[in-house]
C-alpha cells in the first residue's frame, strides 16, 4: 500500500466526497450481506438478541453501515478507490467491523448476549462479504460524486474574485484635467 499512496497521495482532493460515496455503498453493499444473515439464520438472532422487531433491526443494520461506509472512505482516503485493492481493504475492513461490533460492543450492549454456532458464522461472513462489496463499489461509485472545480459554486466574497472586487473598489478614479 506505501507504493500506491506514495504515487498517488493520501488525502482525497477537494472536489472529492469519500464519505458520500462510502456512505452510499455501504447502503448497497448491505443487501448481499442481509442476504447471508438471512441464509444463516443470523438476522433473526440478532432481531432477538437486541429486542427489536426484524424490520427495526434492518433499519439500525442499514443506518450503520452507511455510517461504518462512511467512515471506510474517511479512513482508507484515496486506497478505497483502488479498483484492484478495494475489495482487500474493504474485507479488512469488515473483519475490523466484526472484532469491534458483533464480539466487543454487541455482548457489553446486551448483557453477555451474542450469537452463537451457525449464526456466529452468518454474522462473520456477513461482514466480510459487506467489507468486500464496499470495497469493490466505492470506486465506481465515487467519480459521481465528484464536483468539477468550474462547476463548484463561487461566492462574490471568497476567493480570487473577491480580492478583484475589492480593488477595484480601493482604487479612485481619476478625471482628466
Amino acid at each position: 500500500m506505501a507504493g500506491f499512496l506514495s504515487a498517488h497521495g493520501y488525502d482525497p482532493g477537494p472536489t472529492q466526497r469519500p464519505l458520500s460515496a462510502g456512505a452510499i455503498s455501504g447502503i448497497a453493499a448491505a443487501i448481499p450481506a442481509v442476504a447471508v444473515l438471512w441464509l444463516f439464520g443470523s438476522l433473526e438472532v440478532e432481531s432477538r438478541i437486541v429486542s427489536l422487531p426484524l424490520w427495526a433491526t434492518l433499519g439500525l443494520g442499514f443506518a450503520a453501515m452507511a455510517i461504518a461506509g462512511a467512515a471506510y472512505g474517511r479512513l482508507f482516503g484515496r486506497a478505497a478507490n483502488h479498483k484492484r485493492g478495494g475489495w482487500l481493504f474493504g474485507m479488512a475492513f469488515g473483519f475490523a467491523l466484526w472484532a469491534a461490533g458483533a464480539v466487543l460492543v454487541l455482548p457489553i450492549a446486551s448483557g453477555g448476549q451474542t450469537p452463537a454456532g451457525p449464526a456466529a458464522v452468518g454474522v462473520a461472513l456477513s461482514l466480510l462479504v459487506w467489507g468486500c462489496a464496499t470495497g469493490l463499489l466505492i470506486p465506481f461509485i465515487h467519480p459521481y460524486l465528484h464536483v468539477g472545480l468550474e462547476s463548484v459554486p463561487t461566492k462574490a466574497e471568497l476567493g480570487p474574485n473577491a480580492a478583484a472586487s475589492t480593488q477595484k473598489r480601493q482604487v479612485p478614479q481619476h478625471k482628466p484635467k
